[in-house]
């Protein structure tokens, strides 16, 4: 299937070609790159030292 075809398909269709493309992806092995555990770590890190500054979903959005 192509993505022209893709787009064609109603929207019922779309939402049953995307579930079973996610319950596909259930068996495969995905590995993170390793540059993700390197990002948690300074986060987690931050955190611990009273760095981190959290936000709401509505400030995320709003780009603060």
């Amino acid at each position: 299937m192509i993505t022209a075809e893709i787009r064609n398909l109603p929207a019922k269709d779309k939402l049953v070609l995307m579930e079973e493309i996610w319950d596909s992806l259930r068996t495969d092995e995905i590995e993170s790159p390793s540059w993700h555990d390197d990002v948690l770590g300074q986060r987690q890190r931050k955190i611990k030292r009273g760095e981190a500054k959290f936000i709401s979903l509505d400030e995320l959005k709003q780009g603060r």
